[in-house]
């Protein structure tokens, strides 16, 4: 198999998995117990806490764990929504949000807050100009992700964040997608509220984070017990928080040389895909894009079909976010700049990792032109530009 899907999850590390097995087996107490196999877990989950707090250069303090990045977005968006409540309630998003942020959105709307989505370029990229004047006085939350899932693109959060900050509005971003892509550091970054996921860079799945900046007025949207500082109830995940600090550490330490090498391969495939197959749009591919990501829309075909041929021949791909799998609306993302319904359902993403090597590359080219040749020879959906 080729697992060229990295966007959706990764496989766990190894050496993860080994920072997390005694926990698992041998050091299983409740870190809220107060007798010494409790606190020696505590211990643990405190120290890794410090670890991924040096790592985002913020304060251990400054960070809640919680169980998805789904819950991390709910977290910010609910919590500063339901704080802040009495100051104002418009929250700014953009169109091409992952649909945790969204659907968030919507809900807050039947709560009987105003959202505005502010448009993107062709290429991808918010539109500051839309973002800064849609924000009023009324305007308490800006959420804009790090970079999208689909295309890969980055987004300009940190002239958002000085926008934002300017203004004394808070600001989150869904930083899912950058964890390892890019380099992440709290105080660059400059937002109030972030949210990572540790299944996104080779760490276990149910373990995620929120960074909350000092003095951030949120309210808890998971209430029970006094874990996480009151801030989210339940008793911690700790074989999946040491599973995610042992991944963050890797992901920081290799994110440079990993960022430069998948760049190469990336661009080779595209390359090779242009070269090798008519009618092929990459699309975001004029806007600054996260070094593993290639999104392209291939003219007369249905992209599922694409990514189910591939299948067959032992290649994994995907037609866009792994939450937005089997809905039958094109991509909410790739219609936002510009496409067609028909173009936006052509289109199928290629996300590669740290498994991906050269002749990987070279052996996608090749199954990927005989199942769009064989697929256009018998599709109904008819030529076109892309």
């Amino acid at each position: 198999m080729i697992y060229c899907d990295h966007n959706a999850t990764t496989p766990l590390d190894p050496s993860v998995l080994e920072a997390m097995l005694p926990y698992l087996a041998e050091r299983w107490g409740n870190p809220s117990s107060p007798y010494r196999f409790g606190s020696e877990v505590r211990l643990a989950l405190e120290q890794a806490r410090k670890r991924i707090a040096d790592c985002l250069a913020c304060l251990p303090a400054e960070l809640v764990f919680c169980a998805s990045g789904t819950e991390s977005d709910n977290m910010a968006l609910r919590g500063v929504a339901r704080a802040l409540r009495e100051k104002g309630r418009h929250i700014v998003t953009s169109v091409i949000e992952h649909h945790a942020v969204l659907n968030t959105c919507k809900a807050l709307e039947r709560e009987g807050f105003r959202l505005s989505y502010v448009p993107v370029s062709s290429a991808g990229v918010v539109e500051l100009d839309e973002l800064e004047a849609s924000l009023c006085d009324e305007t308490i939350l800006v959420s804009v992700m790090h970079a999208n899932n689909e295309t890969g693109v980055v987004q300009p959060i940190e002239q958002i964040a000085a926008l934002t900050g300017s203004r004394g509005i808070l600001f989150h971003t869904d930083a899912v997608q950058t964890m390892g892509k890019l380099p992440i550091s709290c105080s660059g970054i400059g937002a109030d509220l972030i949210s990572i996921s540790a299944h996104k860079f080779y760490g276990p799945k149910g373990i995620a984070l929120l960074y909350i900046r000092t003095g951030t007025p949120i309210t808890p949207i998971v209430t029970g017990g006094a874990q996480e500082r009151d801030l989210r109830a339940g008793t911690e995940n700790v074989a999946g928080i040491i599973g995610m600090t042992e991944a963050l550490s890797l992901a920081c330490e290799h994110q440079e040389s990993e960022a430069k090498r998948l760049g190469g391969l990336r661009d080779r495939l595209e390359h090779l895909v242009l070269d090798a197959v008519p009618e092929v749009k990459i699309n975001g591919a004029d806007a600054t894009r996260v070094p593993n990501t290639s999104n392209m829309t291939f003219a007369a075909i249905e992209g599922e079909s694409i990514v189910l041929g591939m299948d067959l021949r032992g290649i994994c791909l995907a037609t866009g976010s792994a939450c937005s799998t089997g809905m039958p609306e094109p991509s909410h993302v790739l219609r936002a700049m510009g496409l067609t319904a028909r173009a936006a359902q052509s289109s199928v993403r290629f996300s590669l990792g740290r498994s991906t090597r050269e002749a990987d590359i070279d052996t996608i080219v090749g199954e990927l032109q005989a199942v769009v040749s064989r697929l256009r020879a018998i599709s109904c959906i008819g030529g076109g530009p892309a």
